[in-house]
């Protein structure tokens, strides 16, 4: 059997990573890069001129005097972590598939519990944010699917309780997924799933589902929308049109269960954007890494009182 050419990429190494990454000077010099490639520009005016207040590492507008930093206004805004720390933890969250949980971060960054869960959340959000305004065109297959276990005695399938609906869509080229999109949804409705498909889908796309009611509205977004009634059960997971979909969807449901076991609902889209955000940067792996720095850089901060917000979709 011939190998899988992306299972099988090198990606980027630890030792690669340190070399590139492994000192502060690195990592602010690497920031500095992605942030003003040209050479600083003021946030507050666009002017260019500076001084530089080397005790603070401070940069001093010439003409409006507003002070700013590397980091100010980023995703790492008024962080106490050394970027050593940050880079380490985007490192250990782009280059394993699984992903890694709150408390292996904790183990392999030595922080607390607490800036662990905080670091990834903030890291979370950066892909949530990346990967919002790409849309879905072409060939596009899509489920509805819910995360959340049954419980014994309860009920099964659509309308568990305790259960968080999403929906998942598979950008297919020569029969080949290369793109998805998860999005939390609030139910399994057509207007729900009319606005979803005019925020996320390109008017012209062939739309491939199930015979589930509600997925007719893609129609709503200028799209052709091609219903397989599937029946239920087993029997549905094997029908081959929908074959990539399935697998797909039995891997991000085998990575959020094996590496964290359970988080709250509320949180559910920034889990499902992290797979999401690794999922469609599987060609290159040694992109990853400065793909993700040079979003983190043009992402807003996010306190720890948003955090405990869920994302909109």
């Amino acid at each position: 059997m011939a190998k899988s050419s992306i299972q099988f990429q090198k990606g980027l190494s630890l030792t690669k990573f340190q070399s590139l990454y492994g000192t502060e000077g690195q990592c602010y010099q690497a920031l500095f890069a992605m942030r003003w490639p040209k050479g600083f520009v003021c946030p507050q005016c666009g002017h260019d001129h500076y001084s530089l207040i080397r005790t603070r590492a401070v940069y001093e507008c010439s003409q409006c005097k507003h002070h700013s930093t590397v980091t100010a206004g980023t995703i790492f805004h008024a962080t106490k972590l050394p970027l050593t720390v940050w880079f380490l933890g985007m490192y250990l969250m782009t280059q394993n598939k699984n992903g890694v949980s709150v408390l292996e971060m904790r183990r392999q960054l030595g922080i607390s519990c607490n800036t662990a869960w905080r670091m990834k959340h903030k890291i979370m959000h950066v892909m949530f944010e990346r990967d919002r305004g790409r849309l879905l065109e072409g060939d596009i297959h899509l489920d509805d699917s819910y995360l959340g276990g049954e419980r014994i005695g309860g009920k099964r399938g659509r309308g568990t309780r305790g259960k968080t609906p999403f929906i998942i869509a598979v950008e297919m080229h020569n029969d080949q997924p290369v793109y998805i999109r998860l999005n939390r949804v609030s139910r399994f409705s057509r207007h729900e799933i009319e606005l979803w498909s005019q925020e996320y889908l390109t008017p012209g796309s062939t739309v491939t589902s199930d015979g589930l009611n509600c997925f007719a509205g893609v129609t709503t977004a200028g799209c052709e929308h091609c219903r397989v009634v599937t029946g239920s059960g087993k029997k549905a997971g094997k029908t081959p049109v929908f074959t990539w979909l399935n697998t797909i969807l039995g891997n991000i449901k085998n990575s959020l269960r094996g590496s964290y076991h359970s988080f709250r609902p509320k949180h559910a889209s920034r889990y499902l954007a992290e797979f999401q955000y690794r999922f469609n940067r599987r060609f290159d792996l040694g992109k990853m890494i400065p793909g993700l720095i040079y979003a983190a850089v043009h992402t807003s901060p996010k306190p720890k009182p948003a955090l405990s917000l869920p994302e909109s979709r």
